[in-house]
């Protein structure tokens, strides 16, 4: 039998602007670089539904991968998840459909 996966939880907040997108990205790869962690639960409960927020999320997602890690959204509002499917992003973002610790 397989091991579980081991995961992370953090937050982000917003508004979330395109000087941030840089720190943001090096502050969580940080956080999973340290953490080993292959599923990462990103809570986005107060984050600004933009297309700035899209491509941090992305970019996240991306570091991750990187890092043989998947980000996970949790609590992404309708709105949010309409503009990343806009965006043609749906297949990058990922979304939790149930969460435990």
């Amino acid at each position: 039998m397989a091991a579980p996966a081991s995961t992370i939880t953090f937050a982000i907040t917003g508004p979330i602007t395109r000087d941030d997108l840089p720190g943001l990205c090096n502050r969580v790869c940080a956080l999973l670089e340290e953490s080993s962690a292959s599923v990462a639960y990103c809570d986005v409960v107060g984050v600004g539904i933009d297309a700035v927020t899209v491509d941090a999320l992305a970019r996240l997602q991306l570091g991750a991968r990187r890092r043989d890690c998947t980000v996970r959204l949790l609590n992404a509002s309708p709105e949010l998840l309409a503009l990343v499917r806009f965006m043609g992003l749906d297949n990058v973002i990922a979304v939790s459909d149930t969460f435990s610790v």
